[in-house]
């Protein structure tokens, strides 16, 4: 963009700048602090940045234009001047019922892509009658025990005008089948069918450890649903590889790009290895990323994870079809910078992460409650989460251009600055066998924890400031307002499954997973006979019991 010696004269005058305008206000009255750094990586601020800062920029190689190579500028050719991003609102209430009643209202509210919360009995594969399930019930999201929970959810919701967003990973596959199979009973053709299952088990191993099965028995089940949704449901991403977690418990922003395409390479050499072709499978792979406070170093981080993902995929896997080198991504705000005290401060907190997703080209978002620091979030909550995206699309003027803030020196030279540190920590994942090796030794989890620690003394300090936590406090009075799980919901959830039971034919669904239990002992797609075990009502439960039955349950420290 600047000859060699054009950048020189922009340094000298720099440097004149610094000398005769800076220096002398430094002098008089100083700067807030000695040193500015990025929010999380810790690298240093620049009081300016100059084209001297991105000398080696080249737009064609670097930036190159949206829909195109290497898609730093987004992945569509119009982003959101053609349409905008989906807006999702992760739902899940206690009952399939109090679901569907919230589903509706955000539809009727303008939301345009379900997101489904599931209780943790579901996300471990347990019934809601199951031991491990007792006083779980309904507590972080919806208890589904059987296709008739799901059919209760869409009640009135037709699949084919909806995408929808399932947060499920170890027990996705089960999910899935039942998806599809309200989509057969609605009449709704397979290949219309959209939405995404999370069904990234490696990030569980990292941070949230939602698992069931050993990794190794997991890839089958996630290779198995790329080949199966290839074939059958082609416009359902079949993975969300989750950054999301990642960020949340603690790491930095170059960590949670790095750890998230690592855990991607994982997935895609898995899919190989098991026989896939890459062009097969690759463009329905979907990614999930936190937008953190710093929006700017959240702009960059999405476009540096981006052109990454993009050299990854032609480099290492010689890809043919561009779309398997687009990165699309869902976005969903930061819930670890949420806070209990002064509740409203996290409307804005909300509100400038997703201002720096939309900033950043995300094709999805979710905006979170100001409450959920303290319980489920109100349907007032929500709507004001809501509302916040639609002002953002409506009324800011941030989705009339594409990437604007493309060109910004600082912005380019964070992107690079971003994009060399993840590539430079996939490189050492590499070098301790890639990222299934470096879970299984907990290096993946020690860089984040470290991180981690780090951030928290720099907030009990005061060095790091948390408005309303440790500066800027108020005393409050009045507690805030939240809503509750019945306790008699559970009780409630297990009359409905018992009902199931005896309604369903006992001989059929054996029959059903003695057929699934046959696949999983060979190399047979388990989603044939999965989706044939939740049409005749077998459950959740029974049917990860089958494949723990099987496959065995992973215990940590354990071989991956």
């Amino acid at each position: 963009m600047f000859d060699s010696d054009e950048l020189d004269d922009i340094r000298a005058e720099k440097e004149r700048w610094h000398e005769e305008t800076v220096q002398p206000t430094l002098d008089r009255f100083g700067e807030r602090k000695e040193v500015f750094e990025t929010d999380t990586a810790g690298n240093e601020v620049d009081r300016l940045y100059t084209p001297a800062d991105v000398p080696d920029l080249d737009y064609r190689e670097d930036l190159g234009f949206p829909a195109e190579e290497p898609y730093t500028r987004g992945v569509y050719s119009t982003m959101y001047r053609g349409r905008l991003w989906t807006m999702r609102q992760y739902a899940g209430m206690g009952t399939a019922a109090e679901t569907n009643e919230r589903f509706q209202y955000l539809l009727d509210q303008g939301q345009t892509g379900l997101s489904m919360a599931f209780d943790l009995p579901t996300q471990m594969g347990y019934d809601s009658d199951d031991a491990m399930a007792a006083g779980e019930v309904g507590k972080t999201g919806v208890a589904i025990d059987s296709l008739r929970d799901m059919e209760v959810v869409f009640d009135g919701i037709d699949l084919g005008d909806v995408s929808t967003s399932m947060t499920i990973n170890a027990p996705a596959s089960v999910l899935l089948a039942m998806y599809v199979a309200i989509g057969d009973r609605q009449g709704v053709p397979r290949e219309q069918l959209r939405g995404t299952i999370q069904n990234d088990v490696l990030k569980e191993y990292i941070a949230r450890n939602t698992y069931i099965y050993p990794p190794g028995p997991s890839m089958r089940i996630i290779t198995d649903i790329f080949d199966f949704c290839a074939e059958e449901v082609p416009k359902f991403n079949t993975i969300s590889i989750s950054g999301y977690h990642i960020r949340e418990a603690g790491s930095t922003a170059a960590q949670e790009i790095a750890f998230t395409l690592g855990d991607g390479i994982e997935y895609v050499e898995t899919a190989l290895e098991a026989g896939l072709d890459v062009d097969d499978f690759a463009p329905q792979l979907s990614f999930f990323f936190a937008s953190d406070n710093n929006i700017l170093e959240e702009v960059a981080k999405f476009r540096a994870a981006r052109r990454l993902w993009a050299d990854i995929m032609a480099e290492r896997f010689d890809t043919e079809d561009p779309k398997s080198r687009q990165l699309k991504f869902h976005t969903q705000t930061a819930g670890s910078t949420l806070t209990a005290q002064q509740v409203e401060n996290n409307v804005v907190r909300v509100a400038y992460q997703a201002l720096a997703a939309v900033l950043g080209g995300t094709q999805s978002l979710h905006t979170n409650g100001k409450d959920e620091a303290v319980g489920l979030p109100t349907e007032e909550s929500v709507r004001t989460a809501l509302r916040t995206q639609q002002i953002l699309a409506h009324e800011s003027g941030v989705a009339d251009t594409i990437d604007p803030l493309g060109g910004s020196y600082y912005i380019e030279s964070l992107t690079d600055e971003l994009e060399a540190e993840a590539r430079e920590i996939i490189e050492t994942v590499d070098s301790r066998g890639g990222m299934r090796e470096a879970i299984e030794d907990q290096w993946v989890q020690r860089q984040i924890q470290d991180v981690a620690y780090e951030r928290q003394q720099e907030q009990e300090s005061g060095e790091r400031i948390i408005v309303g936590v440790n500066e800027h406090t108020v005393e409050e009075d009045e507690p805030v307002e939240i809503d509750e799980v019945d306790e008699a919901l559970e009780a409630a959830q297990h009359e409905r499954l018992e009902a199931v039971r005896e309604e369903r034919d006992d001989e059929v669904v054996a029959a059903s997973l003695d057929r699934l239990r046959a696949a999983a002992n060979g190399d047979e797609n388990l989603l044939p006979p999965m989706i044939e075990a939740v049409k005749v009502y077998a459950t959740t439960g029974e049917i990860c019991d089958v494949l723990r039955d099987v496959y065995g349950e992973y215990q940590p420290g354990g071989a991956m």
